[in-house]
Order: structure tokens, then sequence, then C-alpha cells
């Protein structure tokens, strides 16, 4: 999950400030984890020590309440209430890669991106792309082409994955939404030719920038076998020592190359 939370970082300076070019200092100086590395974090920490991913949700807004969430999150994390409020926003596939990495069959990953993301995107658009980012991943890991990873998420999901970047990106706009950033997300990494590329093509799509780059980069990692060392080494200079030691540990359990 190394790989959603570097480009969640590499993003976070650009979102809602569209640059629209893949030519940008990669650690801007004002870089920061947002709330996309927390919450991947903290559901990779639900399915290491079998935590509910709503307990542990909640303990990671708590802990880290400035990280940037949207506002129905903030309210439902600050809430007694652990009823869904039935999001179709990205929030649910920002988080999911873990999954991704976690389970050994498809099936699994299926069932668990939709238990992940159900706690509070339960609109079958807030499933839908958190269950795409997650098959993306597992896809890419167990050694499928890019061709086959496209066929299934849009056979399976029925996103168009056609347009080129080159089309999307000039009049891309800020979207939260899964159906209007996850394909723009996957497309970004069909296009790239290394884990750094698809970040930079994501990133250069503009809008919710990190977001992008969180659920292309998780993917790139599957993919393309980890994340290139100088990148993993400054990812950990700005984590702080819980998220980056957690990082560390599911990376360990569940194999995953940083």
């Amino acid at each position: 999950m190394l790989g959603a939370i570097a480009g969640d970082i590499i993003g976070s300076v650009y979102e809602r400030r569209p640059i629209k070019t893949t030519r940008f200092p990669l650690f801007h100086p004002l870089c920061r984890f947002t709330d996309d590395s927390v919450l991947t974090v903290a559901l990779a920490d639900s399915l290491m020590n079998a935590v509910p991913y709503t307990d542990l949700l909640k303990q990671y807004y708590r802990a880290y309440p400035n990280a940037g969430y949207g506002g129905a999150f903030h309210q439902w994390a600050q809430s007694k209430s652990a009823a869904p409020y039935n999001s179709w926003g990205n929030g649910s596939a920002m988080r999911v890669s873990p999954v991704g990495f976690a389970f050994d069959t498809l099936e699994a990953v299926l069932d668990q991106a939709e238990r992940s993301a159900e706690v509070t995107h339960d609109h079958p658009e807030g499933i839908k792309g958190a269950q795409a980012i997650a098959s993306g991943v597992f896809l890419a890991r167990t050694g499928n082409s890019k061709d086959q990873i496209k066929s299934f998420v849009e056979t399976r999901f029925h996103y168009s994955l056609d347009t080129p970047l080159d089309e999307i990106r000039p009049r891309y706009e800020f979207h939260v939404s899964c159906q209007k950033s996850v394909p723009q997300a996957i497309r970004a990494f069909l296009e790239s030719d290394d884990y750094e590329d698809a970040v930079r093509k994501a990133v250069s799509l503009g809008g919710d920038s990190d977001t992008l780059a969180c659920m292309a980069g998780g993917i790139a990692q599957a993919y393309y076998g980890g994340v290139p060392d100088e990148i993993a080494r400054k990812v950990y200079e700005l984590l702080d020592e819980p998220l980056g030691a957690l990082n560390r540990r599911f990376s360990e359990a569940f194999g995953c190359l940083g």
C-alpha cells in the first residue's frame, strides 16, 4: 500500500491547484500525507489485527483529525453512530489498496472491498469504486497484463477506460465521485511506463490530485513490483512513526514491496 500513500503525498500539494502537466517536482516542499494515507493505514490495521473497519476508521480519525477529510466523513467519524451515510464519493476507493494485497483470491478481494466500503460508502457507486481499485491491485500483483486488468474492470464495473489522458486532461475538473475519478485514475495507470510515471500522469489530470494519484499509485505498486527506493525513503521521512511502522508491518506480512 506504500504506492497509494506515496501517490497521496506527491499529489497533496496540487489538490484543487491543477497543473495539467507531468513535469513537476515530485516532492514539493509542502507535500504531506492526507486523509487518503491515514485511512489507507486504518484499513491495513483492521486487516492485520482483525479489528472492525468502523472502529479503526474512527480511531484513526481521532488521532489525525486535521488530515483533510470530507464533510460527511467528519460528521460520521465524530458521531456515536456506526450507520453508513450512502456516499458515492471516492473515499471508499482511495483507502482500499490494502485489501488488494491481503487476500489470495479475486472473490475474497471483491467481498472485502465491499465490506470496507459499505461501513461509510454504502451507495452502489461507492462500493463499485472500491472494488474496482482493489481488484486492479490484486490482478496487477498476480501477474495479469494491463489489457487483462482493463478488460476485467470494464466488464465487471462498466467503467469506460478507452479515453486517452490527453483527451481527458484539458476538460477534467475537481470530482469526488467514484464514477468520475476511479476510471481516470485507472487510465493513468494503464498509460504509465513505470510507478513514478503512473503517479505523475494521475496528478497531471488536476482536480482531486492526491486521491487520483493514491488510487493509481496503489495499482502501479502492485504491477511494477514495488515503489522505487528513493520515493519510498522520502515517503517514510514524511510519514510519522505510527503510520510508517504500520505500513512496514503490513508490507512484511503480505509481501508488498516498498
